[in-house]
């Protein structure tokens, strides 16, 4: 384990002695990285470009979902530790401050483009058109008492159609990913959250009692209705062919990749296409970001020139390659600004 304060000597010695050959025999000679399973696939894309046309060797990328990379690179530094965490939502307050508290006192926050998280299905079924309060109703485990009045109740419904007469009568069931998920914190954030705000006194709450509001609106039912499908959105893809009745969650990327097999749902009357997503139609996308542990850069060999290459106008531009892996592009003047701060790996500084 590195010590606080002795990385620059660390960085100076191997240097002086070919970098990476000592690096190597400490340990590790290649950039680790771990985090999101949204981000993973254009992170990958990344690191097979970059092994293919560089000296250094190909990244090492775990999917362990956003919060669990966040838990493993706020662990500490040193070869022990991941060099980089990807995530499908900004870093929380309370993961910022274990950074420091451990020692990580320097990160670098880069967004990389933006993201849709769809609700999609089979294509051996039809397309549905949903609001965000139909998947409040559908998901959430309290619901407001279908008899009337301003009560909660333990959610009552089992078929879509029992949640809006114009939707299918079929069972509700959807495959989604755990708490640990970034797409799992940005679904309840944007999708469910956004439909609790359509019923009044519900929305009025979040004035009076702010923890009560949030332990309604993203308290995800528990009664078989949503399952929980890990971190593996390969899996879901494949467990909706097997039951067409059934609806995944996950991001666009994964839809696009699989457009032969599934089918996005709209929501508000629009559908998770790229455009659409794109201009800020589509009512459920987020921003997708990469962290760096700037100790780690100048030590473990390769990190600047793999920060280069992510950051390029061929990867995540708007012709890049990772616009073809489902990737929405940031308007020029925020890629701008985001390779810059990649580049001179300007710390990140989050107050409460």
């Amino acid at each position: 384990m590195w010590k606080k304060g002795v990385t620059l000597a660390v960085a100076s010695m191997l240097m002086a002695s070919g970098g990476t050959s000592t690096f190597a025999a400490s340990g590790r000679d290649y950039i680790s990285i771990v985090g999101s399973s949204t981000v993973y696939p254009f992170a990958t894309t990344v690191a097979e470009q970059f092994g293919k046309t560089t000296r250094y060797k190909t990244p090492k990328i775990e999917s362990t979902g956003s919060g669990g990379g966040m838990k493993l690179f706020c662990a500490g530094s040193g070869i022990n530790t991941p060099d980089m965490t990807n995530s499908s939502r900004r870093i929380k307050f309370s993961e910022y401050e274990k950074c420091q508290q451990n020692g990580v006192a320097n990160v670098t926050e880069v967004k990389i483009g933006y993201d849709g998280i769809v609700l999609a299905n089979s294509k051996a079924t039809a397309q549905v058109n949903l609001t965000k309060k139909d998947i409040f109703l559908a998901l959430a485990k309290d619901v407001p008492d279908p008899k009337g009045g301003e009560k909660l109740v333990a959610n009552p419904y089992t078929t879509w159609k029992e949640v809006n007469a114009s939707l299918p009568g079929t069972k509700i069931e959807v495959l989604g990913p755990p708490p640990t998920s970034g797409t799992r914190d940005a679904f309840v954030e944007l999708a469910m959250e956004g439909g609790c705000k359509k019923i009044d006194w519900i929305k009025a709450m979040k004035k009076t009692d702010k923890k009560q509001f949030k332990a309604v609106c993203h308290t995800v039912r528990e009664d078989g209705a949503y399952i929980e499908a890990g971190e593996n959105d390969n899996l879901i893809v494949q467990k909706l062919e097997a039951n067409p009745k059934a609806f995944g969650i996950f991001g666009f990327s994964f839809l696009d990749q699989n457009a032969d097999k599934i089918h996005g749902s709209m929501v508000g009357g629009e559908a998770p296409t790229f455009e659409n997503i794109a201009a800020g139609k589509y009512p459920v996308s987020r921003s997708l970001y990469f962290y760096v542990k700037n100790a780690h850069v100048g030590v473990v060999p390769g990190m600047s020139e793999f920060l280069e290459e992510f950051s390029s106008e061929k990867a995540w531009g708007e012709e890049g390659y990772l616009s073809d892996k489902g990737l929405i592009p940031m308007p020029t003047e925020e890629r701008n600004q985001f390779a810059a701060d990649a580049k001179n790996l300007k710390p990140l500084v989050m107050t409460k």
